[in-house]
């Protein structure tokens, strides 16, 4: 490869522009294998009961609403630990990632 190609590479790969077919072909120049990932941010425990969290907070919102018509909304200081357990539930039973669209 010349001076000027893999200039080229670096200005692209800084710029997050490069491909991954060059970056392949770069390493097998190089005999190479080219690896890829996709790394947490946070560890994958707090990624899960986050999105947990967020999933049965939005459930139970929608059934402490219609527990309203019945005038038998969730009191205030029950509803942390409520989140907590359907939380937990969700994540037990395998339906976290059930139905993520609605």
């Amino acid at each position: 490869m010349s001076q000027a190609a893999i200039t080229q590479l670096e200005r692209s790969e800084v710029a997050g522009t490069i491909r991954i077919e060059t970056l392949r072909r770069l390493a097998d120049a190089m005999n190479c294998d080219l690896t890829y990932a996709v790394v947490p941010r946070q560890p994958l425990e707090e990624i899960v009961m986050h999105q947990a969290r967020q999933r049965a907070t939005r459930d139970l919102a929608a059934i402490n609403h219609t527990m309203l018509f019945e005038n038998q909304k969730i009191a205030a200081s029950e509803v942390a630990l409520r989140v907590e357990d359907y939380a937990n539930k969700l994540i037990v039973t395998g339906k976290l990632w059930d139905d993520l669209d609605n």
